[in-house]
């Protein structure tokens, strides 16, 4: 059996936010993660170091990795955690931890369409290319400093799960939060 990883990109340093929102926004990614067809999680910290204990809660493992090379960009962070994954994964979910509203259903939509076709699979809204993002083993070579924004993906539209979010400042916390959102 062949399993499946999630890799949370965690390692920016949160300058425009004013503080390290992975420590805010991490909880609801992993939370979102746990409710999908993932069998382990692991986060990639960078310019600030995560609390371990809010992870250590149910459903599938959450491993942290440290990038040390984290301001060469997210395909710096991309490649550590892959690199950290084991032999008998067969590909990874690529989500962003500042996308606290990512849908489980979109995971698993993703997923299914890597499964079907192969390659590479992203979420789109609106015609946009977004996370998840399904990278299968074969394709974890390479992974240039700048991450994978430019390798071609196979779109799988989720706008009716509505997308993840990126929260970039304090101005981008949603207004209307999701149930269970409590600041």
């Amino acid at each position: 059996m062949t399993r499946i990883a999630a890799v949370v990109l965690a390692a920016g340093e949160s300058t425009r936010f004013g503080e390290p929102k992975q420590r805010l926004l991490l909880p609801y990614v992993i939370e979102r993660l746990r409710g999908s067809p993932v069998d382990e999680i692991v986060v990639v910290e960078g310019a600030h170091e995560l609390e371990r204990t809010e992870l250590a809660l149910g459903g599938p493992p959450v491993r942290i990795v440290t990038a040390d090379d984290w301001a060469d960009g997210p395909g710096a962070s991309l490649r550590v955690g892959l690199s950290s994954l084991d032999d008998d994964v067969a590909a990874a979910v690529v989500v962003l931890a500042d996308g606290p509203g990512l849908s489980p259903q979109a995971v698993e939509r993703v997923l299914g369409a890597w499964r079907t076709d192969g390659g590479v699979a992203a979420a789109s809204y609106a015609g946009a290319r977004g996370h998840p993002l399904v990278v299968g083993r074969r394709d974890w070579g390479d992974v240039p400093d700048a991450g994978l924004h430019e390798r071609p993906a196979q779109l799988v539209p989720c706008d009716d799960l509505g997308a993840p979010g990126d929260v970039d400042t304090q101005a981008d916390l949603p207004s209307g939060r999701p149930p269970g959102w409590q600041f």
